[in-house]
């Protein structure tokens, strides 16, 4: 019997994107088993507390529909990724591209990945059209300045993008 494909999608979800539900979807085409890896990243300035984001995640993946059979799984790491990797037992790294100016970051990544642990093997995979546009960045911008991210975030998402904002708003108000 051949042992599981575990596969590892890293990334800081602030907050998950339906471009991040695109990928993990198709992602789950390739893997047996999809660990969701939510990164603390402190230098990004999140939004949300790294288990904010995990629970987002965790609720929206919660909420899909996957027909492939595997099994989705969602932790938090502060190491380095192909350290957790191994911990995992995983042999594929996700990697999401939307545009051609994402591909020079991530096939230096890819490459650095590759020298730490050559036998972990990156795959990328291109964003849908419908996609392709969607970042994180973006949707915060949009929403904090009043627009409409409803096609960009799952509704769980965007209420707690909303609960977010007031509270910052009501924050600098009392200030």
């Amino acid at each position: 019997m051949a042992k599981p494909r575990i596969g590892v999608y890293p990334g800081t979800f602030d907050p998950i994107t339906n471009g991040h539900l695109d990928i993990i979807q198709r992602a789950t085409r390739v893997v047996d088993k999809l660990i969701i890896a939510v990164a603390i990243n402190v230098g990004k300035g999140p939004l949300f507390s790294l288990d904010e984001r995990v629970a987002l995640v965790r609720d929206d993946v919660a909420a899909m529909k996957t027909n492939h059979g595997a099994v989705i799984e969602v932790r938090p790491f502060d190491n380095l990724l192909m350290h957790f990797a191994m911990e995992c037992g995983a042999r594929v790294i996700i990697r999401g591209l939307r545009a051609v100016s994402d591909f020079e970051y991530e096939f230096q990544m890819a490459g650095m990945n590759s020298r730490i642990n050559p036998e972990v093997e990156t795959v990328f995979l291109m964003a849908s059209e419908r996609c392709q546009f969607i970042s994180s960045r973006f949707v915060k911008e949009i929403g904090l300045l009043g627009g409409d991210i409803s096609s960009f975030v799952s509704p769980r998402v965007r209420e707690r993008l909303q609960e977010r904002w007031d509270s910052i708003r009501s924050t600098a108000a009392e200030s």
